[in-house]
């Protein structure tokens, strides 16, 4: 890539990134092009009796047709009392049941086959851009959030309270720093942006935010 030409070559060439004016030559995208489909992996667990039979949702036994057995998933489930993951009572995914609780074994995201998946997105843009030219938007698309510790304001003499039970309502409300990117236990944790939130991820995860690399964004909807 020839940073000289920066605001040039950073369109689509065919399936890939022109490299020069001088040549039609392209840079393949490794994650896919616009129209690819992905089908998304994640940890989930087969339903079956106590002989380790599979079944359905009816409890019709289906054994040799995993395909067609009762399929949960660990990100749409919440682990309760003892170690018993329950089973959500309604869900897109899923016909209504009662009090369903889990206990067995979970199967973990690298094994799925495409036949369990639930979640199928399709690429709807490829581009480059440099890693600090992130917008909110995207950080936020990252999973970056505004946790309930950025919720408070600060006046002289009066300590961190919530912004709605302020003394002073029509005054400047000056926030404690409330964007993160995971789990939080203090405001301490969190920092003053969505972006800044991003960038603590990146260097988290062996990343060099000061580097600032080109990298390949690839946009994308839910299908189903």
């Amino acid at each position: 890539m020839d940073p000289d030409d920066e605001g040039w070559w950073c369109g689509i060439c065919g399936n890939g990134i022109r490299l020069s004016r001088r040549t039609a030559t392209g840079i393949k995208c490794p994650y896919g092009k616009p129209g690819d489909r992905l089908w998304v992996r994640e940890t989930f667990a087969l339903l079956g009796n106590e002989d380790g039979v599979c079944v359905d949702w009816n409890d019709n036994l289906q054994k040799g047709d995993e395909k067609s057995a009762a399929k949960i998933y660990r990100a749409s489930c919440n682990q309760g009392d003892y170690g018993l993951w329950e089973v959500p009572d309604a869900a897109d995914w899923k016909p209504k049941t009662d009090g369903l609780l889990y206990e067995g074994a979970w199967c973990p995201s690298i094994h799925m086959p495409q036949w369990a998946s639930r979640i199928l997105l399709e690429i709807t843009d490829v581009r480059i851009e440099r890693l600090r030219d992130i917008t909110t938007e995207q950080a936020e698309a990252e999973g970056c959030f505004f946790t309930d510790y950025g919720r408070k304001c600060f006046h002289s003499g009066l300590g961190w309270r919530n912004v709605g039970d302020c003394e002073y309502p029509d005054a400047h409300h000056r926030q404690r720093e409330g964007w993160m990117w995971g789990k939080t236990t203090s405001h301490e944790q969190c920092l003053g942006s969505a972006r800044h939130a991003f960038g603590n991820l990146w260097e988290k995860t062996g990343g060099d935010w000061d580097a600032n690399p080109w990298l390949w964004v690839v946009e994308f909807k839910q299908v189903t």
